[in-house]
């Protein structure tokens, strides 16, 4: 009798499963959608927490940030029959400022250009010579045109990369070199030079 009773308690509430009336099933239903508050919980803390460090990290408007004082340097006394000596301020550290060394492409120039139409009107052959001033010899030279109207208005920019080598303090002619496409109104064309590499 007595394990009769036991048999049908087990049905009852089964092996280790949940019964709808036990209470430990009313907590597992309101833990479940509690859980899915917690990872908003622990983002709004971790934005908190780097939003503060940052602020931290900066110097408040208030503070004092210290700054070095450079006091300046006076100009030497020139002599009364020499002429003036020019002299560079120096920086921070005590050094001098050195200007910096010119471009390559500052010494290029092109002396004469001129251009026509190709294929079915609408490439652009260019024709020029460019002149290498510097104390080395340039490639890499990247030439810009400008084609405009007859009035002058501007169309477009055509650029194009010479791979070729222009000698120190020397000049060298480019025939008919297909810059791109152009537009059909296009009449006038000025290349220049706009960059360049020291070989």
């Amino acid at each position: 009798m007595m394990m009769s009773t036991e048999l049908s308690r087990i049905e009852l509430t089964g092996l280790g499963g949940d019964s709808p009336g036990r209470p430990d099933s009313v907590a597992n239903g309101y833990l479940r959608p509690g859980l899915v508050w917690l990872p908003a919980a622990l983002m709004v803390g971790l934005a908190a927490w780097v939003g503060f460090s940052g602020y931290a990290s900066k110097p408040a408007e208030s503070e004092t940030v210290g700054m070095a004082v450079v006091a300046p340097v006076p100009a030497p006394a020139a002599a009364a029959g020499s002429a003036l000596v020019a002299f560079e301020a120096p920086t921070g550290d005590g050094e001098a400022i050195v200007p910096e060394e010119a471009a390559p492409v500052d010494r290029l120039k092109i002396s004469s250009q001129n251009w026509r139409r190709g294929g079915l009107g609408s490439n652009a052959l260019v024709t020029f010579t460019l002149r290498n001033n510097n104390d080395y010899a340039v490639k890499d030279i990247a030439i810009s045109c400008a084609f405009s109207r007859r009035d002058g208005s501007h169309l477009t920019d055509r650029v194009r990369m010479l791979a070729e080598t222009v000698n120190t303090r020397s000049r060298k002619t480019f025939a008919r070199l297909h810059v791109g496409f152009v537009n059909i109104n296009a009449s006038k064309a000025k290349c220049s030079p706009v960059a360049a590499r020291h070989v």
